[in-house]
């Protein structure tokens, strides 16, 4: 990776960029290490005549491994050297492979989705950590990995980041919150009290899951409809019996449970790849049949979230059980018709809506 900026080099190699580095940083403070535990009392004089670098990058070196590093060393007045306080058995290097590398590559590329909340500077903050102290002897061609890995979403969620620092830190800190939330389709907001916990990116969704003392029960609350947050100033205990994937076990997405559908759904062979490829839910089951069509069931609670995706599929779905799935893909199916042939006029009645989060 080489040097991280032109200080790190040589008086000699800092004015000419094209001259060689004599010694990569990390080597230099190995070498430095090695001098201490021999006992040697090097100073930044003799550093620098036997590693060729300036006495000033040499200072900073000294600095680094007792800064960054915590290495016990310290200056011996009498001696006129440096030496370690404490025994000091291995240098800590970090040890990295090319392909841990590539992953941390690849997942400082999927940060877009913390985008605009307290997680993102965070992130953010740790990769730069971890890349200024990577071996300087690993190479890489940064540049052909950064063309060749991307992460999009079509729809990004609006996230506003002073809600989401909020919730943050009363779940660190277990504080009960009044929230004033707008439910979905709800002209008017309300106001609830709840026990924050545990917050989840579902599918690119932030999702808080909180003991709300008005229904007294555990609801979902999403950050983007909450209007304002503040602690109650009373604290709490999460029950250990909270488990989110247990929360989660038999939804589609987020919604709660409301019963208990073993669905049925048959897909064309035009598609059915795209069903092979993706494991939807814990609970499916894939069965192949005649002519390239896939059969595809799952057990779920609720079946508000698994009716919009069934219509997502254009009518390369049909769906075998159970009626009351069948009953409101078909009404949702006549009135998106319905929509597309009428002129311009008074709105339709409007198909029952999903039970919101």
């Amino acid at each position: 990776m080489g040097a991280k900026n032109l200080d790190d080099l040589p008086a000699s190699t800092a004015s000419n960029p094209r001259t060689p580095m004599s010694r990569p940083p990390l080597e230099r403070m190995m070498r430095i290490h090695a001098m201490l535990v021999a006992e040697e009392y090097p100073n930044t004089n003799t550093i620098s005549r036997k590693l060729e670098v300036s006495v000033k990058t040499a200072q900073r070196d000294l600095e680094f491994m007792t800064n960054r590093f915590n290495l016990p060393v310290k200056y011996h007045r009498r001696k006129f050297g440096y030496y370690y306080t404490e025994p000091v058995d291995n240098f800590p290097t970090l040890q990295v492979s090319e392909g841990e590398i590539f992953a941390l590559l690849v997942a400082e590329k999927a940060l877009h989705q913390y985008r605009g909340t307290p997680f993102e500077a965070r992130l953010t903050g740790a990769f730069r950590k971890l890349a200024e102290n990577l071996p300087d002897t690993v190479t890489l061609n940064l540049a052909d990995w950064d063309r060749s890995i991307s992460f999009r979403t079509s729809a990004e969620p609006i996230v506003h980041a002073e809600v989401m620092e909020a919730l943050s830190l009363a779940l660190q800190k277990r504080q009960q919150l009044r929230l004033v939330y707008r439910k979905p389709g709800a002209r008017q907001s309300e106001e609830r009290v709840v026990d924050p916990y545990h917050l989840a990116n579902i599918n690119g969704d932030w999702y808080l899951f909180a003991q709300d003392h008005l229904r007294q029960a555990i609801r979902t609350f999403a950050p983007g409809r909450i209007l304002s947050v503040e602690p109650t100033g009373k604290t709490f205990s999460r029950p250990a019996r909270f488990v989110v994937a247990q929360q989660l076990q038999d939804s589609f997405g987020v919604h709660s449970r409301e019963g208990d559908y073993a669905v049925v759904l048959l897909f064309d062979a035009a598609v059915a790849d795209y069903i092979r490829e993706k494991r939807w839910h814990p609970s499916q089951k894939l069965k192949e049949l005649a002519g390239g069509q896939v059969e595809l069931r799952l057990r779920l609670g609720s079946l508000g979230e698994v009716q919009r995706w069934v219509l997502g599929w254009g009518g390369t779905c049909t769906v075998v059980a159970p009626v009351e799935l069948q009953e409101g893909v078909l009404r949702a199916a006549e009135q998106i018709l319905h929509r597309a042939q009428r002129p311009p006029g008074p709105p339709a009645p409007p198909v029952p809506p999903v039970p919101p989060v």
